[in-house]
């Protein structure tokens, strides 16, 4: 199967067809205007501009529509030779959108590339207004009509809605693509539990870019061609010299192996700077300065990263009054895989930019496109492999409660009659792998995951529903309510969803995972507005267990849409731990966990049933 968006009736015009429409009116330049832009404290920014090039005299308008995208991952490498793609992270962009008539902008952000400067955070405020500045220079420039759009995948997308929320009046629209809203719950702390791959991976990975090393660099497949030497210099810097001194800046820049033990609370800052805490390095705090006009298109994918999705969700709930979209495609982290069992091949073939290239003519060109005909949401339901349309999030139409029982420790829609507890002995042995979710967050190349999933989970403790007489179709986020009495202060609880086909294979379909300490539910606030359990993840609300007491943990998985087939049966496995993936809760005591089936604090998970 494929995820292409032919697949179901869910656009009125799919973006494929759109396309069509769409001929290439203008040449990509064989090499940018590339300089340096000068911010307000005098650190100096690497730019590259590709201005359209008519390819017929008639297509030559005054200026164009800009779509600038902000990378700390290189705008252009140097080459030792000819022949290889200079700008792994951002040609899509560029190819994409040049011969469609937009100019493209090309920012290596502060301390990284050819820019100079530090970088003191994970999208630091300082670096927000930097995009401001950017935003400035370009309408100045004579092939800029004063119109921009941002867009790009993960750190680039982020920017995107940091570049909007400035208030700049020149932008118009932003693409954000598999891009965090809150780097605490979504990035570094998903359930309150350190992503450890991730920061480990992404440490090194801008240490390799940051400070040259192309040893360490050749570990990452997409940064690793033998041909790259290097950032490009700008166009003035004819010697090297400058691009060597920016380089030497950035062995100045922050570590994320030592900022985010000092995030370990949402609300925990920096010792140094009490004002730069996880929300100030996070999309959802500045969301308000977001003005009206400005149209914003969400994407993200079933398997991306610990909790993007919920970003992006979080970003389109959160804006009800702008033409606010949302896409949730069958995608890892930036949809290089195809993550369906059920799929023909690994690429995907869903045409992410001209989806983006229609949402920008409509708010950037004005074009007659049709946009406002389409429902707001998409999304791609696994293993019925099509993709529908909702006017809102969650498409779900009713939800269906199973209750965990002692009977053949099975799921069930009727609650025990008689109260008891499972117990089952946390294992800080047992890994989901090396092929998940949290391995394509470290720039990781995976095209199979979790292939031997059928394995793995037989350790967990599990519970099993009925099988399945015609098909189960979930979207949204299955909610859990568990009770759990620990035999530490401290325990930490994942949870697995499965789906068990009738020939035995088990298929991964989502997790959640939360820290005991974490239990405390709020009312969601404006700017992070959500339809699940939300959380503060505050140092104030923290409170551990009581060992051998009851409590009640009330969270939610990763959003999916998924169909189960007839024959399937639904599984939730549990475990106290995932190796290599989250720390130790606590440490060196791997606790006994007891699941309360029946009675007041019985244990349950609600699923979202569409039709």
């Amino acid at each position: 199967m494929s995820d292409i968006d032919l697949r179901g009736n869910a656009w009125k015009t799919p973006a494929s067809a759109y396309l069509e429409t769409r001929p290439s009116r203008y040449a990509i330049p064989d090499s940018p205007l590339s300089c340096h832009v000068t911010m307000r404290d005098g650190c100096r920014l690497a730019v590259d501009v590709f201005v359209p090039q008519p390819l017929e005299a008639e297509d030559s308008p005054a200026s164009y529509p800009t779509i600038v995208v902000f990378t700390p991952y290189f705008r252009r490498f140097r080459l030792r030779e000819p022949g290889a793609e200079p700008s792994p992270n951002t040609a899509k962009y560029r190819d994409a959108f040049v011969p469609k008539g937009y100019a493209v902008v090309v920012v290596d952000v502060r301390g990284t590339g050819a820019s100079f400067g530090t970088r003191d955070a994970l999208r630091s405020p300082t670096e927000r207004d930097d995009y401001f500045e950017i935003a400035d220079w370009i309408v100045a420039q004579p092939w800029s009509n004063g119109r921009i759009g941002s867009t790009g995948i993960s750190y680039l997308g982020a920017a995107a809605c940091f570049l909007a929320s400035t208030g700049h009046p020149a932008v118009k629209a932003i693409a954000p693509l598999f891009a965090v809203s809150d780097i605490y719950s979504e990035q570094l702390y998903p359930g309150g539990l350190l992503s450890k791959v991730w920061v480990q991976a992404y440490d090194e990975l801008m240490v390799a870019l940051d400070q040259d090393d192309r040893a360490l660099l050749a570990r990452y497949p997409y940064f690793n061609d033998p041909r790259f030497d290097g950032p490009e210099r700008v166009d003035a810097d004819t010697d090297g010299s400058l691009v060597q001194a920016a380089i030497e800046q950035h062995r100045n820049n922050f570590a994320l192996a030592d900022l985010a033990p000092e995030f370990a609370f949402r609300d925990g800052a920096t010792q140094h700077d009490p004002a730069l805490d996880s929300g100030s390095c996070s999309p959802y705090r500045y969301l308000e300065g977001i003005a009206q006009d400005v149209a914003v298109y969400s994407v993200s994918g079933w398997y991306d990263g610990g909790g993007y999705a919920n970003g992006a969700i979080t970003r389109f709930l959160s804006l009800p009054n702008h033409d606010s979209r949302l896409l949730l495609g069958p995608w890892d982290h930036g949809a290089r895989t195809n993550i369906s069992p059920w799929r023909s091949h690994a690429a995907s073939d869903f045409p992410m930019l001209a989806e983006v290239l229609r949402f920008f003519d409509h708010h950037l060109m004005q074009l007659p496109t049709g946009l406002e005909q389409e429902a707001r949401v998409h999304y791609y339901s696994v293993h019925d492999e099509q993709w529908h349309a909702a006017p809102t999030w969650p498409p779900a139409e009713r939800a269906q409660r199973l209750y965990l029982t002692a009977d053949a420790e099975s799921l069930s829609p009727a609650c025990p009659a008689t109260e008891s507890d499972r117990d089952t002995m946390a294992s800080f042995n047992w890994s989901t792998g090396r092929q998940t979710r949290y391995e394509r967050l470290g720039a990781a190349n995976i095209e199979d995951y979790y292939p031997d999933w059928s394995e793995r989970q037989r350790d967990l403790l599990s519970f099993d529903g009925a099988v399945l007489t015609a098909p189960l179709s979930i979207a949204g986020h299955v909610v859990l309510n568990i009770g759990l009495a620990g035999s530490q202060p401290d325990a930490a609880l994942h949870v697995f969803l499965s789906e068990v086909e009738a020939s035995g294979e088990v298929r991964y379909i989502t997790e959640g995972m939360l820290r005991a300490l974490h239990r405390k539910t709020a009312p969601c606030p404006p700017e992070y507005r959500t339809t699940w359990p939300y959380r503060t993840f505050a140092k104030a609300d923290a409170a551990r267990l009581v060992p051998g007491q009851t409590e009640r943990l009330h969270f939610a998985m990763l959003p999916v849409a998924w169909t189960l087939a007839a024959g399937s049966r639904l599984r939730l496995s549990i475990a106290g731990a995932d190796r290599g993936h989250f720390p130790q809760v606590p440490y060196g005591r791997p606790p006994r966990l007891s699941i309360r089936l029946g009675g007041e604090l019985a244990s349950y998970l609600d699923l979202p049933i569409r039709g």
